[in-house]
């Protein structure tokens, strides 16, 4: 099924475009602690607020997972998986939770991204699709973000070397074993959330019913989403080197820049930049952003997309699968067809490829939920109808 439709009226759109800018510098894919909400390591619960809406508590904890063992063979001795919850745990008549879902974030972000305003006012509010008062939502730090494990926390270069197959793993392991749910009622991932979800829904097959990829494909990552990824890679590794490479690495903002031009929606972008100034601008509020943070990090993270390929198991999917994409984003670019290509392949597959509308951000489109609000509204709903 394709639906070519628009998520929120101009209007709408146009009151978030006034704060894209400032989120979107704030929040640069693989800078992950820059600008996502002030997150208490301390407590035990946070309140996030909005003008718009009170919004539910959200209770954070960690998993600890010893001597772990990752698909490449390599061990952490204690692994820390951090989490967030929203609103309760509901059981059945038989005494199993039913109410789960799994929100998964993108790269370089944590749960601290999905708890902005916007996510809070779209969709855990009392009303929206997701509303804390009838859900029980987990947001997980995957490994290598956030407060979870990850390289910059001191064994560098040193720390295991982990795959999306790795995240899926222990998110499955702190579902089932640490929370207790056996099965859950859906699962909503965004970019690299997006791609965990596809597996989750493979690996795991009768494991819940329905999941709703956000920005991303099923097919493994190549062409100019594979270039423009070693690119980065490559250029952190050089200025990690310390000038040891035969050549001169570039100024870290070039690579935080690229990738801040390839995640942000073309027609944004050219009303944005329109001078050598205002670009020359744009490269350094966005270095000023990357300031500070562990080039290790962003290595994993990025080179942890490798193994994923959701592509040969399509047919064998259980769950009923609903996948967002938008027309404006460069990343997964719709004249590519392959979201329409591989989605008819899934026995209970429906796709959206959402217009372009002012406030539309391209890929970055994924951290404004009242543009496709409506959508996961759809998804939950044909979740109901059974």
């Amino acid at each position: 099924m394709f639906v070519n439709t628009n998520a929120c009226n101009a209007r709408t759109a146009s009151r978030n475009s006034s704060k894209l800018q400032t989120f979107a510098l704030t929040t640069t894919l693989a800078l992950s602690a820059a600008g996502q909400p002030a997150f208490a390591q301390n407590n035990s619960q946070q309140t996030y607020t909005s003008t718009e809406h009170a919004a539910p508590v959200a209770h954070e904890a960690a998993a600890f997972f010893a001597d772990y063992k990752f698909r490449s063979g390599e061990t952490l001795q204690n692994l820390r998986l951090h989490y967030v919850t929203l609103g309760s745990p509901h059981n059945s008549a038989s005494g199993a939770i039913d109410n789960a879902i799994l929100l998964l974030h993108w790269t370089g972000a944590s749960s601290g991204a999905l708890l902005s305003s916007q996510y809070q006012a779209a969709l855990f509010a009392t009303g929206a699709p997701l509303d804390a008062k009838r859900f029980f939502v987990i947001i997980p730090d995957d490994i290598g973000h956030g407060q979870s494990s990850k390289p910059g926390d001191g064994l560098k270069a040193r720390f295991p070397h982990y795959g999306y197959r790795d995240m899926v793993d222990l998110q499955h392991k702190l579902v089932v074993e640490t929370l207790g749910i056996k099965h859950l009622h859906a699962i909503i991932g965004m970019s690299m959330g997006c791609m965990n979800a596809w597996q989750w829904a493979e690996a795991y097959p009768s494991a819940m019913d329905g999941i709703m990829p956000i920005a991303c494909f099923p097919a493994p990552i190549s062409g100019r989403n594979l270039l423009w990824r070693r690119m980065f890679v490559l250029s952190v590794k050089y200025a990690l080197a310390n000038g040891s490479f035969a050549h001169q690495p570039r100024p870290p903002a070039i690579g935080a820049a690229l990738i801040r031009m390839m995640i942000d929606g073309v027609p944004h972008l050219q009303a944005e930049v329109t001078t050598p100034q205002s670009a020359d601008a744009f490269i350094e509020q966005i270095g000023k952003q990357s300031a500070g943070q562990d080039g290790n990090n962003a290595i994993y993270a990025f080179e942890s997309s490798e193994d994923f390929n959701a592509e040969p198991s399509l047919s064998q999917i259980k769950a009923k699968v609903f996948a967002l994409n938008f027309a404006d984003d460069e990343f997964y670019s719709d004249s590519l067809k392959i979201l329409q290509r591989d989605v008819p392949k899934v026995p209970r597959g429906r796709y959206v490829v959402r217009a372009t509308t002012p406030g539309s951000a391209g890929h970055f489109s994924m951290a404004f939920p009242t543009l496709w609000k409506q959508q996961v509204v759809e998804f939950m709903n044909w979740l109901d109808a059974r």
